[in-house]
């Protein structure tokens, strides 16, 4: 059964998931064991061969996806030494950072790594969420206005925004641009649970009402969108 929150934390699940798919760089889907072979294969590797730049972005690439931020940070540290334009590095160094709560160094790698590919998605997107967590918001905004213009296709570019609005409890502009990302990405269950969400805080029914009924016709059953029916009737009775 799909299980409903009334709450979906939109912005934060993108990021997750885009750098769930980046961090795959050679496996698909590695449990932790196999993580760690590949680490410490990579390590003896890396004692024979420690100038070799691309076994070093393989081993710190096993360890973002083990959580081992500060071992990243260390490889990604010694390829920007030699190679100060890599992207790669840049970017999940730029993460790693966020993740050790050093975000004025995040920034730092996120604005270099625009300097040199403006139309980079990830991290523009990476830096527009960093600064909605550090309170920039501003320039959350900004950075999210400016990859709409340069990814006009995006529905992830649009829910992000939307997610951020409504995070600021910004109600309406949140709705429109649910509604650009549904428009790009139809059969997408999360904005439609966002969208509909939404559409209760504002007593706006028939249009809640039609989401979650194209949540089921999605194949949602029912049952888990009994708390969104629920605070519906309650919100009707009310008044």
């Amino acid at each position: 059964m799909i299980m409903f929150s009334p709450f979906y934390r939109y912005t934060n699940k993108a990021v997750v998931v885009l750098l769930s798919l980046l961090l795959a760089v050679e496996s698909n889907a590695q449990d932790k064991k196999e993580l760690r072979d590949s680490l410490e294969i990579a390590s003896k590797e890396l004692s024979l061969q420690p100038s070799n730049i691309d076994l070093r972005l393989r081993k710190a690439s096993w360890n973002m996806q083990l959580e081992q931020w500060e071992y990243a940070k260390t490889e990604y540290d010694y390829v920007l030494s030699r190679e100060p334009n890599n992207l790669t590095a840049l970017f999940f160094r730029a993460f790693a950072n966020e993740k050790l709560n050093r975000y004025r160094f995040s920034r730092l790698d996120y604005e270099n790594l625009l300097a040199i590919a403006p139309a980079h998605f990830e991290a523009r997107l990476g830096l527009a969420l960093l600064n909605q967590k550090d309170k920039h918001y501003t320039e959350a905004f900004d950075q999210m206005n400016l990859l709409i213009q340069q990814h006009p296709d995006s529905a992830i570019a649009y829910a992000v925004l939307a997610g951020i609005e409504q995070e600021r409890e910004l109600y309406e502009p949140a709705i429109y641009d649910y509604g650009e990302a549904i428009k790009r990405d139809p059969n997408n269950t999360d904005y439609l649970l966002n969208r509909a969400d939404l559409y209760l805080k504002l007593r706006r029914f028939i249009e809640a009402e039609n989401d979650l009924k194209r949540l089921e016709s999605l194949g949602i059953p029912r049952q888990s969108l009994q708390a969104l029916y629920k605070r519906m009737k309650k919100t009707k009775n009310k008044h």
